[in-house]
Order: C-alpha cells, then sequence, then structure tokens
C-alpha cells in the first residue's frame, strides 16, 4: 500500500512554484485509489485560494493537422513574451491506444526544455468524464503553481472537445488548407464552438490554397448564429515550422481577452463552467456510489439475469435497483 501525502507539506511546495510538488500533486488527482481521492480533494481545497486568473485555451484539430508542432510554437512565443505555460491533453481513447501525448511531448522541443513551460500527458485510462473532471482539478493546481497560460489540447476524438470547451475561455480550431473540399470531416458543431480558426501549415505546396482556405471557412461562419459573447471569429493562417503567422494569433489572443473581460462575458462564462461541472461531479459521484454498493450489485445480477431472458424490462429493472437503493454519504 502506498504512503499517505503530506498535503499541507505539498501545498506549500506546490504554491511556492515547485515543479516537483506539481508533478505529484497530478498524480495524486489522477490516482483511482479511494483514499488517494480523498487526498486529492483535500490538496485541491488548500490550493483553490491560491489559484490566480490564468487564460485556459482549448485546442483541437484533426490528427495530423499539427497540434503539437503548433502548441510548441506559440507556446514559446508566450513563455518569450513572459508567461507561464502549462499544457495539458484531454484523451478518452488512451485506455485503448495508449494516447499520443508522449509522443507529442518530444515533439514539442522547445517547450520540453522551458523552465516557464510545463507539459503533462493525459491520464493513461479512464472515461471521457473522468479524464475530463481530472483535468479541471490539474488546470488549478497548475494555476495555484503560477501559471497563467493553461493550454489544453484534445488528443482523443468524439466528444473530447466538448469536453474541453467546457472548461476554456478560448476555443481554437486548428484545420489544414487543402484543394478540395476544406470543410470535409469537421463537426458543425466544432465549427459552431471555434473562437478563433487557424489553418496550419501555411508553408510548401499548402500555402497557394490558403487564400481559397481561409473564404471557405470565412463563409462557413457565417453561417452560424453569432457568438453570444458579441466576438467575431477570425480565420488566420500560420507555419508552425517557420513561425511565420504566430505572431498575429496572439495579437488575437490578446484581443479575445479584451473583448470578453471588458463586456463581462468571460466571468460569466465561468460561472456556468462552474455550475456545469457541480452536476456533472454530483452524477458522477451518485453513480460510483450506486455501483459500489454491495448489496446493490447482488440485486443487479439477479435482475440482469431476468432482464437479458425478457421476464423484465430494462426500465422496470432500473426503477426497482433505484427504489432498492439507500443513499450512503
Amino acid at each position: 500500500m502506498s504512503q499517505p501525502f503530506d498535503i499541507d507539506e505539498l501545498a506549500q511546495k506546490l504554491i511556492a512554484g515547485n515543479r516537483v510538488a506539481l508533478a505529484k500533486a497530478i498524480t495524486l488527482v489522477e490516482s483511482t485509489r479511494e483514499e488517494q481521492q480523498l487526498q486529492s480533494a483535500e490538496l485541491i481545497e488548500a490550493c483553490a485560494p491560491h489559484a490566480i486568473e490564468s487564460k485556459r485555451i482549448g485546442i483541437t484539430g484533426v490528427p495530423g493537422v499539427g497540434k503539437s508542432t503548433f502548441i510548441d510554437a506559440f507556446g514559446s512565443k508566450l513563455t518569450e513574451s513572459g508567461s507561464k505555460v502549462a499544457v495539458l491533453a484531454v484523451d478518452p481513447s488512451s485506455g485503448v491506444s495508449h494516447g499520443s501525448i508522449l509522443g507529442d511531448k518530444t515533439r514539442m522541443e522547445k517547450l520540453s526544455a522551458d523552465p516557464n513551460a510545463f507539459i503533462r500527458p493525459t491520464p493513461s485510462s479512464g472515461s471521457l468524464g473522468g479524464v475530463a473532471r481530472k483535468t479541471r482539478e490539474t488546470i488549478t493546481l497548475c494555476e495555484a503553481a503560477g501559471f497563467d497560460t493553461i493550454l489544453i489540447e484534445t488528443v482523443g476524438v468524439g466528444q473530447s472537445e466538448t469536453a474541453v470547451h467546457s472548461m476554456v475561455d478560448m476555443f481554437v480550431l486548428l484545420v489544414l488548407a487543402t484543394a478540395g473540399d476544406e470543410l470535409q470531416g469537421i463537426k458543425r458543431g466544432i465549427m459552431e464552438m471555434a473562437d478563433l480558426v487557424i489553418i496550419n501549415k501555411d508553408d510548401g505546396e499548402n500555402a497557394s490554397y490558403t487564400k481559397l482556405s481561409k473564404a471557405s471557412y470565412q463563409q462557413a461562419l457565417h453561417l452560424f448564429p453569432a457568438k453570444e459573447s458579441g466576438w467575431t471569429v477570425p480565420v488566420l493562417s500560420c507555419s508552425s515550422l517557420s513561425g511565420s503567422g504566430i505572431d498575429d494569433i496572439l495579437k488575437s489572443t490578446e484581443s479575445y481577452f479584451n473583448h470578453v473581460r471588458v463586456g463581462g462575458f468571460l466571468e460569466m462564462q465561468r460561472a456556468n463552467q462552474n455550475g456545469y461541472w457541480l452536476k456533472h461531479a454530483i452524477n458522477e459521484e451518485l453513480n460510483h456510489r450506486f455501483y459500489s454498493d454491495p448489496s446493490t450489485k447482488v440485486r443487479m445480477e439477479k435482475l440482469t439475469d431476468d432482464v437479458k431472458s425478457g421476464k423484465v424490462s430494462p426500465f422496470v429493472a432500473a426503477r426497482e435497483l433505484l427504489k432498492n437503493w439507500s443513499y450512503k454519504s
């Protein structure tokens, strides 16, 4: 059995900016052990009052769009301007594929060696909800350690974009310039969530298609309802390899945060996100307590057999299980 963490000491070191303490704290948050989950809750409570207000930026895009190379270039520009940058990832597929973030980390050559940057691989397994919750808690720890910009990369596919959108202030969509149907393969919902669209790899053969691609994306964005924040989504281009266009992206990012802060939208959005995650945490806790209840397990085995044989409908069985389950705090 692992030794319990000294929460007070760990919190003090983390708040002082100790990177080893931050790494240990995140490991604790990611633990599935019951006793360590209780300790991680203590740690979050101790660190939360010290969390600075960071800029939380989500970055998504199809595989091969160059997210890691972009984050390396963009994050390095941020640290050059005096920011402290933490890079996190949300990858619900990692339990099967083991994810790609470790490989991505080696491709972030500048940031990996930057004393003002911190790159954290995603948890190695877990449901989307579990991974997303741990990522949100990790954000708090990074902010308490003094990181003022948090970059969250979606590594997995499916609804990981929605999960990331629910925990960031700005959502960036990376796309490629191609000669064909540029918008194919990009879900409408992801386009609607975007606060900034960036055409990456604007170099080599791709460069000749950039102008046409920009027009296509701008036209597509005009078809969507206006943003609640009043922000007009720009379409920019860059080459993450050469660094061209990154300065314009930094300026657009600054403009976005100035816009949402002045209008009060950022504060309102974070409040709504907190409400969302409260409900998520309640549902997750109830789900855990229900399925871990010994008497429920016994009844469920019998009722599952009855449902499979057609003796009882799934809905009747579910009501029966919930009726006989008593929540224990």
